[in-house]
């Protein structure tokens, strides 16, 4: 049968900055262009300086493209000019960044950093809205004791729990996870990637997964896309693009990783 339409789609993404004092603009993104599916984790990979993070502003609707767009369920939610996605939609795609305690408030408590979302897009009353922080919290597999303390007292790896609860609060179709565990130790990212897979078969999210991490990828993402100097040089299904890579560049990238990743 035909493959249903993709969740969302990035097509001919490019992306260009002035900088200060220069005349000529910095191209970070050429002709990017790539597909996320319903319950899909595609990982996005690449050296630092690659474009990886644009395009994950850019999916979030953080940034706006020079040229192409970003729609969701056929919807163009992101290109140049004045379009927005609509009220409706914004909390469809959310984002999840590298470190935590830059996106979360140092003066809020977890119990408002959670309600927030509901706060905001919803007409909930406050008994539901703590019934359903409570719940969140269960959710990422933290104690209801965390509700009660602010950034600064939780660990990096609860950080990151909170920030992954806050993301899913509203049950989006895509989540933007811009190197989540990058900044954690080997047991507390292992602990979080388990954790993004149970939310995407709980709650049938998507997932860009944007990492260097290639064993991490390899472990938990369905398909893969390459970037090299914001062109995307390869993509395909993870275990075929990493066991066979087609370009040089994707060769090069794992002969890099200490034991490569053989046991893909």
């Amino acid at each position: 049968r035909a493959e249903s339409a993709p969740l969302l789609r990035a097509s001919a993404l490019h992306m260009s900055y002035r900088r200060p004092g220069r005349k000529e603009s910095f191209t970070a993104l050429t002709d990017v262009s790539f597909d996320l599916r319903e319950r899909e984790i595609v990982g996005l990979v690449g050296e630092s300086g690659s474009g990886k993070s644009t395009i994950g502003r850019i999916v979030a609707g953080l940034a706006r493209p020079t040229a192409g767009s970003v729609s969701l369920r056929g919807e163009v939610y992101n290109a140049p000019g004045d379009v927005r996605l609509p009220k409706s939609l914004r909390p469809a795609v959310q984002v999840v960044f590298q470190d935590p305690y830059g996106s979360l408030n140092p003066r809020r408590t977890v119990a408002a950093t959670l309600a927030e979302p509901f706060v905001v897009n919803t007409d909930l009353p406050a008994a539901e809205i703590r019934a359903r922080v409570e719940a969140l919290v269960a959710r990422v597999e933290l104690p209801q004791s965390v509700l009660h303390r602010l950034p600064a007292q939780l660990s990096g790896g609860q950080r990151q729990r909170v920030a992954i609860a806050r993301a899913v609060a509203l049950e989006p179709s895509v989540v933007v996870a811009d190197e989540p565990v990058s900044a954690l130790d080997i047991t507390t990212q292992t602990q979080i990637v388990a954790l993004i897979r149970r939310l995407r078969a709980e709650l049938g999210t998507s997932f860009l997964f944007i990492s260097h991490d290639l064993g991490v990828v390899a472990d938990l993402c369905e398909r893969v896309v390459v970037l090299n100097q914001g062109r995307v040089v390869e993509q395909g299904p993870v275990h075929r693009v990493f066991d066979d890579p087609r370009d040089p560049y994707t060769r090069e990238l794992l002969d890099s990783i200490p034991g490569r990743v053989a046991r893909v």
